[in-house]
């Protein structure tokens, strides 16, 4: 026989299932948020953390206390608080318990509790635990009833909501989180610096972020290490709540003697497995990916101890180690995600003076809760003292009263005006306290607790003392976790980023240098011949393909690409296709628009300036070194004329200029005064009807004007001089002879 079903039990509910599936998802997405993946920005911890804590503080597992098992301490969080697997709790306890995982432990353990190789810790029967003084400050006062406790999942058991946290956990430890559709990263920091700006906030309640970063520098990590993260985006990051810390390894250079040297890295990055960051960069080496660096050793013992020896004597330390930096985790960037929930239970982005504010607030509604109960306390104890004088005034009396009545308590509240607490009391009052000293002792007990009532009303009624009592209970903290004790000192330190100009010392020093002849074809086909190639006639094409340029540069140089319509793109020589085949379309390296057309490709001096002119007649002098451009695109250097196009790029040399119009008219004039600009429309360099040119030259004036014909030669112009004038005059008819083609040299030339 079946049990019938009781209530609502066993019945079926219709229901879309679009409906049923949101509704079960959205209450997943809740529950993984708030009890599982995000902090409480009161006490730092999330729920497992908090449990722990909690039980281990039943267990009474304090930090003088002795050691116990860490199976003992899971078994009650899982069976009491707790409804998961008992490994994911064990592995918390263990984070909790790593030194170079949490920057405060909050357990102190004993045994193998993993390393930061990424060896796992032992078994959770193996090892033993027991709370540190950063755990003691979270529960202080927890008994005192300073916070909130409900029913744990069976509803046998309490278990706190939040916890006191005398301790600035969530910005101390930080906290790392996973939810559905957020998430939280927050970086460890130094608990004094945070002491330190929360008492300012406190004494300044509209400081800003930037008068508390002051005292909240950077993040602390536990491993140490170097933030080359600018100040100003680490105010932004903790202005926004939202950002990233560029954090490195540190390192120095032992001389070895005889100019030889190798790099000793004595902290690496946060939460950076030693092992595999060894085997990661022996792989790169292996791969020929560091060729500045010749062997790795780890001579770690309790500290760490990388030696890192380079390829050759000449190699440059400080290049070797910014290849590593660029290969490997010898630099990380950690993000900045202050997701946390507030004391409503709402997950939210904060900044910096948000969690202050939050953390602060928490610890005066605590110092308000504590003293409550105590006043109540207090007032309670003097309710029963009143009636302990009372009886030895009148102590014959009283115990008449006791031997002769059948109900001595309500006899006593009549005859001496007691309360039932205090006839409750001397009824249960022992033989002994009726000595002569205890009357002397209950009395001075009665002052010592109505200077304690007069101290707690006060403090209740001010709110000026409320925060003064914060503010030394914060202080004490701040000076027990100081810079001058071991815990408490700064372990990472700050630095400048490297120089601009070190990215490129390391592309050079990560390539090979060797000659190369880059051919780029009338078609747009590109590709890097090994050599400089002198006779490219038996260079083979597609069909109706030519060599439409060709420049001998070596693999660590970078090119120059400029398209018909102002654009110039930046090519790094050492990836170009190789010389095998036709090579490749140029536009598989750059995004050249389909309407554009490669004018010239030439070898980037950033010593050299250039003059860019257009067919509209307009043009001016661009620096060399402001023209590379990083991305796909390159960068816009003209603005052209609606119509026109690039149609000169040459070397701004010597001290004058010549122009030659389509309408065959030729002007000569200074060279300084075509302006400089690093981009732009120009300014018009022949004038008339028309105006379009047709080519530009510059030329030293002492040497003369001459241009070069089909066969090469370079022919003299006799009589230039007649032709020299200002910038956009109309100019003159070239003289006979002048080439047919109305050009100085070859297009694409510089």
């Amino acid at each position: 026989m079946g049990h019938e079903p009781v209530g609502e039990a066993g019945r079926i509910f219709p229901e879309r299932f679009e409906d049923a599936l949101s509704s079960r998802y959205l209450a997943y997405a809740l529950s993984t948020i708030t009890q599982r993946a995000l902090p409480d920005a009161r006490d730092g911890l999330k729920p497992v953390h908090r449990r722990l804590m909690h039980a281990m503080r039943l267990l009474k597992l304090d930090p003088d206390a002795a050691f116990k098992k860490s199976a003992r301490v899971v078994g009650d969080v899982i069976g009491k608080y707790h409804p998961h697997g008992d490994q994911s709790v064990y592995d918390a306890l263990v984070r909790l318990a790593q030194d170079f995982a949490a920057r405060y432990p909050l357990v102190e353990g004993q045994g193998n509790f993993g390393n930061v190789d990424g060896d796992s810790a032992a078994a959770m029967r193996y090892t033993e635990a027991r709370l540190t003084e950063a755990a003691r400050l979270l529960l202080a006062d927890i008994d005192e009833d300073t916070v909130d406790f409900r029913k744990t999942y069976d509803g046998s058991e309490d278990e706190p909501v939040v916890l006191p946290g005398a301790f600035p956990n969530l910005l101390a430890n930080g906290a790392t989180g996973i939810a559905v559709g957020m998430a939280t990263s927050i970086p460890p920091h130094n608990a004094a610096e945070v002491c330190a700006a929360a008492r300012m906030l406190i004494a300044r309640p509209d400081a800003s972020v930037r008068d508390l970063a002051r005292h909240v520098k950077g993040p602390d990590f536990p491993t140490g290490g170097t933030c080359v993260e600018p100040a100003s985006s680490i105010l932004e990051a903790y202005e926004t709540g939202r950002g990233g810390f560029r954090l490195r390894a540190k390192w120095e250079v032992e001389d070895q003697g005889r100019g030889t040297w190798r790099v000793v890295v004595t902290e690496i990055p946060y939460l950076v497995q030693k092992a595999r960051l060894v085997e990661r960069i022996a792989s790169l080496m292996d791969a020929k990916k560091l060729p500045l660096v010749g062997d790795i050793m780890d001579e770690s013992a309790e500290d760490v101890r990388l030696v890192i020896e380079p390829r050759a004597r000449t190699v440059d330390p400080a290049v070797m180690m910014e290849s590593l930096f660029r290969a490997c985790d010898l630099e990380v960037r950690f993000p900045l995600n202050l997701n946390v929930l507030d004391p409503k239970g709402a997950p939210r982005v904060m900044s910096l003076k948000e969690v202050l504010r939050i953390w602060i607030d928490h610890r005066r509604e605590v110092v308000v809760r504590r003293a409550t109960k105590r006043l109540a306390q207090v007032e309670d104890r003097l309710e029963v003292l009143a009636g302990y004088i009372i009886c030895f005034l009148n102590l014959d009396r009283v115990i008449a009263i006791i031997r002769e009545s059948d109900e001595p308590k309500p006899e006593l509240m009549a005859e001496f005006q007691l309360t039932e607490r205090q006839a409750e009391a001397i009824l249960n009052m022992r033989l002994r306290s009726l000595r002569k000293l205890e009357e002397m002792e209950l009395r001075t007990e009665a002052e010592r607790l109505e200077g304690e009532r007069a101290e707690l009303e006060g403090l209740l009624s001010s709110d000026e003392k409320q925060w003064a009592k914060v503010d030394g209970e914060i202080a004490a903290v701040g000076e027990a976790f100081g810079p001058k004790t071991a815990l408490g000192r700064r372990r990472t330190h700050f630095g400048d980023a490297p120089a601009e100009d070190m990215a490129e010392k390391v592309e050079e020093a990560l390539v090979v240098r060797e000659p190369l002849t880059v051919v780029l074809s009338e078609k747009g086909w590109i590709r890097a011949l090994k050599g400089h190639v002198d006779d490219l006639a038996a260079l083979k094409h597609k069909d109706g393909d030519a060599t439409g340029f060709a420049v001998k540069c070596e693999t660590t140089d970078k090119l120059l690409l400029f398209s018909t319509d102002g654009r110039v793109f930046t090519l790094d020589a050492a990836k170009l296709p190789g010389g095998r085949g036709f090579g490749e379309p140029v536009r598989l390296q750059i995004d050249l628009d389909e309407t554009a057309a490669p004018l010239t490709l030439i070898k980037h001096d950033p010593a050299r300036k250039l003059l860019i002119a257009s067919r509209s007649g307009h043009g001016f002098v661009v620096p060399e070194s402001e023209l590379p451009a990083i991305k796909r695109a390159g960068r816009q250097l003209v603005n052209l004329v609606e119509g026109a196009e690039v149609i000169v790029v040459t070397e701004a040399r010597g001290d004058s200029a010549a122009v030659i119009g389509e309408n065959r008219k030729l002007l000569v004039f200074p060279l300084e005064e075509i302006p400089e600009m690093n981009r732009g429309k120009g300014v018009r360099l022949l004038g008339g009807k028309g105006g379009e040119i047709s080519d530009v030259t510059c030329f030293v004036a002492d040497e003369g004007l001459s241009w070069t014909d089909g066969a090469g030669r370079r022919q003299p112009v006799p009589d230039w001089k007649l032709y020299l004038g200002k910038r956009a005059q109309a100019g003159r008819l070239a003289p006979k002879g002048f080439s047919r083609s109305g050009r100085f040299g070859p297009r694409g030339q510089v």
